[in-house]
């Protein structure tokens, strides 16, 4: 089961079926359906290597954890969009969102059955992740109609009780230094308003992050060991020389959204954005 991205075995779907608008993120606006004009006939990227100069930042932040490949090569056969009828390319466009939610979930599912704490609830882990995968082979007719939501949500029933087994005893506190703090509530910070925190130094080990709004906060020297990362808006942040050593459900698309250096401590499930040498 590959769950990174494979352009070589894809048609460019995510340049094609997202939608995006002119800002910070994107040069320029593109309807869902339309192919970005950066798009070569072989379904590669124009302007790859210079995504971020170009003002395509969005793009570089961008993973469809392996959904790509297969609603390419297996829920349509490896048949081209560009070959097929009108009606195959808006059914392929349709289905790939729906695909790579599910694809995401089996990244997290997969990272959770990794984690020894969650040992209690692995039997369930394991048969969500069976199921999600069951899913993802569906037809393209039957992705199409599939309630995503509503399997997100039996998931997350899972996901959150693994995140309370791996951060269990786990300790500091959530404060930060210089201004702003996280506040005064323990380490429950999901869906916190955290835009702009100067939270340099803060001890967020074990911290619940789950859906936080970190958007250009100063993570400067923070200790997020053992926080939960799930949906964390990490956007501009600063985790220059913070410690993120165990921290669970970080995507390579939140990290790569941030800002670090080589003193910033990675769990193993993610690699150092290129872009973070460099100093972008």
């Amino acid at each position: 089961m590959e769950l990174r991205g494979d352009c070589a075995q894809c048609f460019g779907l995510c340049c094609v079926a997202l939608p995006f608008a002119a800002s910070t993120d994107f040069a320029l606006n593109k309807p869902a359906g339309k192919p970005c004009p950066n798009l070569q006939g072989d379904h590669r990227c124009g302007i790859h290597a210079d995504l971020r100069k170009k003002g395509f930042t969005g793009c570089t932040v961008y993973d469809c954890f392996g959904a790509g490949q297969k609603v390419s090569q297996i829920t349509f056969g490896g048949q081209d969009w560009r070959t097929g009828s009108g009606e195959h390319a808006r059914r392929m466009f349709d289905v790939f969102p729906v695909v790579r939610q599910l694809h995401e979930l089996l990244w997290y599912l997969t990272e959770a059955l990794g984690l020894s704490a969650a040992g209690p609830v692995h039997a369930d882990l394991r048969r969500a992740l069976q199921e999600t995968e069951r899913l993802t082979l569906r037809s393209p007719g039957e992705l199409a109609e599939l309630d995503v939501d509503a399997h997100r949500r039996q998931v997350n029933v899972l996901l959150l009780r693994t995140s309370e087994l791996v951060r269990a005893g786990a300790g500091g506190g959530a404060g930060g230094k210089g201004g702003r703090k996280a506040g005064s509530k323990g380490k429950d910070r999901r869906g916190a308003d955290l835009i702009g925190a100067r939270l340099r130094g803060a001890d967020l080990r074990g911290a619940s992050l789950r859906g936080a709004y970190l958007i250009a906060a100063d993570l400067t020297g923070a200790d997020l060991r053992d926080a939960d990362m799930i949906g964390a808006d990490l956007r501009d942040a600063d985790l220059t020389d913070a410690d993120l050593t165990g921290a669970f459900f970080l995507t390579q698309p939140q990290l790569n959204a941030a800002r670090g250096s080589a003193g910033t401590r990675l769990p193993e499930s993610v690699s150092r954005p290129v872009h973070w040498a460099a100093g972008r």
